[in-house]
């Protein structure tokens, strides 16, 4: 990174006008301030514009028609300047040090192209402790994001090229899309990781975007059939991404089964037969 600043924000943002002040006054706070700021409001049907306008002139304000959050994400990114984009949910907040920090360990490492941190977790207005599968880590950190998302979007500093090279936030998912990115992105290279807690993250309420979609790893598993379909991973990678896809479909699929959702479970389990080339050709 250069002396020079460089760094879009981008919020997305869908009915939180009452969360998003709290994040925005956290990135303005920011002893290092970034190039710009871009709020992409998805099709909002609250005071959002208007709260905008009122309290935030210096922020620009994106509008779009309700297409969900990698859509949000990937207008906001489409048409910043930035080098360096930092992602930060609108009902998440930033330590004032936090865009510093990772700007002067990516001087310091510049071989990284993502740098993320360590978060402090709040639900329902109280802190919580993480637990050991929510462990964070750096360097080559593909294994770890199969269970579940390693990297929190708010945590994440990424550089532009990435974007050119892996492709944007996928749309047609409606959750886990940074689970899909995040695997997207390690299995090619390793990630730069700050072990201090430069956010909080919010959770426990109503509008929080896992609490819309019940079996949340139905999608973790769309995602895992659709990159072992390119063939992309080494055999190691492939061996892993098997195995969790593998104990991700028993525990679904047992769930699916007892509701009579049999035709479901038989696609999927032809959809893995397709994928697993582990066992011998008959």
């Amino acid at each position: 990174m250069t002396a020079t600043p460089d760094i879009s924000v981008i919020i997305p943002s869908h009915d939180r006008w009452h969360t998003l002040p709290r994040a925005l006054d956290s990135v303005l706070a920011q002893q290092l301030q970034p190039l710009e700021v871009i709020v992409v409001d998805d099709g909002s049907s609250d005071d959002t514009a208007a709260l905008m306008a009122e309290h935030y002139p210096s922020v620009r304000l994106l509008q779009q028609k309700n297409q969900g959050v990698s859509a949000a994400r990937n207008s906001g990114i489409k048409v910043s300047k930035g080098r360096w984009i930092a992602l930060l949910d609108s009902d998440d907040v930033w330590h004032p040090e936090k865009l510093e920090r990772q700007r002067e360990q990516l001087i310091a490492e510049p071989v990284y192209r993502l740098c993320h941190c360590d978060e402090i977790w709040i639900r329902n207005g109280v802190r919580v402790n993480p637990k050991r599968r929510h462990q964070k880590t750096g360097g080559w950190v593909f294994e770890q994001c199969l269970p579940l998302c390693a990297i929190s979007p708010s945590a994440a500093l990424i550089r532009r090229d990435v974007f050119e090279d892996i492709g944007f936030f996928d749309p047609e998912l409606p959750a886990c899309e940074d689970y899909d990115f995040w695997l997207r992105l390690t299995h090619r290279e390793p990630v730069l990781y700050i072990e201090e807690a430069l956010l909080n993250k919010y959770g426990g309420h109503e509008d929080q975007l896992s609490r819309a979609h019940w079996g949340m790893d139905r999608f973790r598993i769309q995602v895992l059939l659709k990159l072992l379909a390119q063939d992309l991973l080494s055999r190691e990678q492939r061996d892993a991404a098997l195995t969790t896809l593998e104990q991700k479909l028993g525990v679904y699929m047992a769930g699916a089964n007892k509701r009579g959702r049999t035709e479901e479970t038989e696609q999927l389990q032809q959809a893995f037969v397709a994928v697993d080339d582990r066992r011998p050709a008959p």
